[in-house]
């Protein structure tokens, strides 16, 4: 499909979200909404300090959760390759799945055919999903038709074992013209979510480059019939900051997408809060 011209400027675009923001926070049902908010994290750790010992005990917390609160659990866990085997043993008979990041996160510096061997590892340890994290710097090179063909062969690489996220790492690519553009490519490459950051820099998610997303993925679905996910990650600090995002998608892609196989929020540290919020 060819995408329409998206002309519309950052000023014009933080108006909208502010209004979008009014509109969706006077309906209520906060309690709602963090409840969905949480059975959509990706509770992660990606440490360079990661080790067996922290894995035991970062799975052993995500199968606490629906202990703590009835009926609320996450629905994945995000580590590092190494640790995929181990996780997929130890979260065995629940319903939590097991993500990985790839491509050489978070910098993306690495020869594709190398990125390619990563992802088949991967796959191999038995990944439930992949977060791959796109070349920025190919990107910006202007080199579209290269980030293009990558994404294509890891979705390839990763067949029907695992569902690949594609991570965009919007606050490198900084203009809505490059947000949109690459998330069209994503679209396009056979993602099926796209995923703000890696989390690892600056400025992570931002609801600026969150509703440029969102609204291609929504023009993606009128088009084609298509859903394809949306998961900010990174920046969260408060619950507001996951509603912010909750609300976007709301407003604009609809209830359908509010559960775990459209809609993922990366923001760890705030799980605790949100369930003190919960209960």
């Amino acid at each position: 499909m060819q995408f329409k011209p998206y002309n519309h400027t950052e000023a014009a675009l933080n108006e909208r979200i502010g209004l979008i923001l009014n509109e969706e926070k006077k309906k209520g049902n906060e309690k709602e909404a963090l409840c969905t908010i949480f059975q959509s994290i990706d509770f992660t750790t990606l440490e360079a300090f990661d080790n067996e010992e922290k894995i035991d005990d970062f799975c052993a917390k995500a199968l606490a959760f629906p202990k703590e609160t009835p009926h609320l659990s996450v629905p994945a866990i995000c580590i590092y390759s190494p640790f995929i085997r181990q996780a997929k043993q130890l979260l065995a008979g629940s319903n939590i799945r097991v993500a990985t990041v790839a491509c050489a996160f978070p910098s993306g510096m690495m020869p594709f055919d190398l990125k390619v061997n990563e992802v088949e590892y991967c796959v191999n340890e038995g990944a439930d999903e992949v977060d791959m994290v796109i070349s920025r710097g190919t990107f910006l090179a202007g080199r579209y038709d290269e980030v293009f063909d990558e994404i294509k062969t890891i979705k390839a690489t990763c067949g029907d074992k695992a569902r690949l996220k594609v991570i965009l790492e919007t606050g490198e690519l900084k203009t809505v013209e490059n947000i949109r553009k690459a998330s069209e490519l994503a679209i396009l490459a056979g993602a099926d979510f796209i995923k703000t950051s890696t989390g690892k820099v600056p400025v992570a998610a931002t609801p600026l480059a969150a509703i440029v997303m969102i609204d291609t993925i929504k023009e993606y679905y009128e088009a084609t019939g298509k859903r394809v996910g949306f998961k900010p990650a990174g920046g969260m600090k408060t619950p507001d900051d996951a509603l912010t995002y909750y609300y976007l998608v709301r407003n604009i892609l609809g209830n359908d997408w509010l559960n775990p196989s459209l809609f993922r929020v990366g923001t760890s540290r705030l799980a605790n809060l949100i369930l003190e919020q919960i209960k």
